[in-house]
């Protein structure tokens, strides 16, 4: 099989959505700050939907506890994530930019490694590293959008993981349930349901600048 050209899949994705719609998708640089559950599913929708140029950040090595609901493959176990998801997301689209930092953030990296995006997602597991992240943006990346994920553990319940606007450049998707409350821990439906929600507030913001 001949893969289709760069142009041939842009024209494809751009009959598909619209011109307009495609171009502002193509042209953003998005950030994902973790590439587990929420990052690695947030990441190939994105690929999926036409960006051209991700910023992606992860110290960790894909493990067999992460298959049930994570964007990876069994003979993927022991890569680190970003090389995984480099992997896959090629596998959709070969023309996409990928800038993998395999590192653990921290405040004195992330305005390094995000500060040049236009929209970046945090998707991180642990509280304590979600507000680190956020806190830092907000204070050295001022006007840059984050999209921030929290609470999406357990199944059912699918419509109450919803999208709020915090502040101006911060924007949260999830339920706000801890993951110790919720039955059933982790699971692929509602963590795909809220990395949906936050890859479509991406495009949202991309395309009329709120949500």
């Amino acid at each position: 099989m001949t893969l289709p050209s760069k142009e041939e899949l842009e024209n494809s994705l751009s009959t598909r959505h619209s011109p307009k719609v495609h171009n502002a998708i193509k042209n953003a640089k998005i950030g994902i700050a973790g590439m587990g559950g929420l990052g690695s599913n947030i990441a190939m929708m994105l690929a999926r939907a036409g960006v051209s140029s991700l910023v992606i950040a992860d110290h960790d090595v894909v493990d067999i506890s992460n298959i049930n609901r994570q964007n990876y493959y069994l003979e993927q176990i022991g890569k680190a994530k970003t090389d995984a998801s480099e992997e896959l997301l090629k596998a959709v689209n070969p023309y996409i930019a990928i800038v993998k930092h395999c590192v653990k953030l921290d405040p004195s990296n992330i305005p390094g490694i995000f500060g040049g995006c236009d929209i970046v997602c945090e998707a991180f597991d642990v509280p304590s590293e979600k507000a680190m992240f956020i806190n830092t943006m907000l204070e050295e990346c001022p006007g840059i959008k984050i999209v921030a994920g929290s609470g999406m553990a357990g199944f059912g319940r699918s419509n109450e993981i919803r999208t709020e606007k915090l502040f101006a450049d911060l924007y949260l998707c999830g339920d706000g349930i801890d993951m110790e409350e919720a039955e059933g821990g982790l699971m692929s439906p509602r963590v795909n349901i809220c990395a949906g929600h936050m890859a479509n507030t991406v495009i949202a913001l991309l395309m009329k600048g709120d949500v």
